[in-house]
């Protein structure tokens, strides 16, 4: 009888043990988890604070809007197709629009980044708006309207608007 209850004991013992472990690395694994998350919301919201933009000259002829976009903050723009448009018209159709990025020009209600002008100059990092440099943006209203106001957002929130 006593081999049973040292036994039962040790079987008591060994499952407190597993049980700790257990809860002890699970609670690790949170406090890493959280940890993580706030230093990835802490670069995030660096980046954003770092990131300026500045609508520096504008066109609108038609339903055609020509903008261009200098990035006077100091981080780099480059995931262009999170980036929207927001256009704003008054009279009989007015409202808000929103244009999306698409990689070809002339698409009605969509922006995009003409080739013959693109972004300048783009000697340093091809392709993306590095700090100083000026994009040209063309944008096409939907639904045949002509807006007098747009809002350039980036993916990180930032934005810049203006009257056209």
């Amino acid at each position: 009888m006593a081999v049973a209850e040292i036994i039962g004991a040790a079987v008591g013992v060994l499952l407190l043990i597993v049980v700790a472990y257990v809860v002890v690395g699970g609670t690790l694994t949170a406090g890493e988890t959280i940890s993580n998350a706030q230093k990835d919301l802490t670069l995030q919201q660096e980046a954003r604070l770092q990131t300026r933009l500045e609508i520096t000259d504008k066109d609108k002829t038609g339903l055609f809007i020509n903008i261009s976009i200098t990035n006077t903050g100091t981080e780099v723009i480059r995931d262009f197709s999170h980036m929207v448009i927001f256009t704003h018209t008054n009279g009989d159709t007015a409202g808000y629009r929103h244009l999306t990025y698409e990689s070809s020009c002339g698409i009605e209600g969509t922006w995009c980044i003409p080739a013959s002008l693109g972004i300048v100059p783009d000697t340093i990092h091809p392709g993306v708006l590095d700090p100083g440099e000026k994009m040209w943006i063309m944008a096409v209203s939907p639904e045949g309207t002509a807006p007098d106001w747009c809002q350039v957002t980036t993916g990180n929130g930032v934005y810049t608007s203006a009257y056209l």
